[in-house]
């Protein structure tokens, strides 16, 4: 195992599914996994929010990464390949300052 590896934690969480059966036990539905993907942003929001070290916040970060490698096994999809085209539309993107803070954006009109 390479733990620089993208396969590597992809394989890692695959076999943290099997092991669990999230397949036949609802682990993987989709909309039960958004719910999840919710409150660990609502943990991450309370590390920044009331200043908790940083291995808490490194620690909550990766729960939400853990949940999406898993979405993305679960929806059958591409996660290293729809981070890629995303960079590239990204890249070719603007930006502009709002109310003093960067915005990257598809600015309309």
């Amino acid at each position: 195992m390479n733990p620089d590896s993208y396969q590597s934690m992809l394989d890692a969480v695959q076999a943290f599914h099997q092991k669990h059966d999230f397949r036949n036990t609802g682990g993987e539905d989709l909309t039960y996994r958004i719910a999840l993907m919710s409150e660990e942003l609502g943990e991450i929001s309370a590390c920044v929010t009331k200043g908790k070290e940083a291995g808490r916040l490194a620690e909550e970060c990766a729960d939400l990464f853990i949940l999406l490698l898993g979405t993305a096994l679960s929806a059958n999809f591409d996660l290293r390949h729809a981070f890629w085209e995303k960079m590239r539309k990204l890249e070719a993107r603007g930006s502009k300052l709002i109310d003093g803070r960067i915005r990257v954006s598809e600015f309309q009109g």
